[in-house]
């Protein structure tokens, strides 16, 4: 299985280094971006696999960016990060096309679980989009 890859969407500088260190620990390739319009310029640019996309960020926000992921990325799975103890904003991701959800805190190895799976799908996207 090839490596995979995952760009991590938030505001928090400190969060964003975190989570890189601990993934790419994990023999993850991993980019980051702080606000969704980065995120959608480095989409344009770059082959990811995994969006883990944070749902409040300044500017264009996580449900914003979500949506412009389904319409122009669509083989790419994204997990919404939630905080608060929001699964309502988790739920309005998936109703426009998220993979998955997240509740902050969480643990890495969750994260890890759930970045698996989302690849897994992605993977699934691609070959039925090669078949058509």
């Amino acid at each position: 299985m090839s490596r995979i890859h995952v760009l991590v969407v938030d505001d928090e500088p400190d969060f964003l280094k975190l989570i890189k260190r601990r993934l790419t620990k994990r023999n993850l390739d991993v980019d980051t971006a702080a606000s969704g319009e980065e995120a959608l310029e480095f989409l344009r640019s770059g082959n990811v696999d995994v969006v883990i996309l944070d749902v409040r960020m300044p500017g264009l926000d996580g449900i914003e960016t979500l949506k412009e992921i389904r319409k122009r990325f669509r083989e790419t799975s994204v997990i919404m990060l939630t905080g608060h103890g929001s699964m309502q904003s988790g739920i309005e991701g998936i109703s426009h096309g998220a993979y998955d959800y997240i509740l902050k805190p969480f643990s890495i190895d969750d994260l890890l679980e759930r970045i698996r799976a989302a690849f897994e799908h992605a993977q699934l996207r691609r070959k039925e989009g090669d078949k058509a």
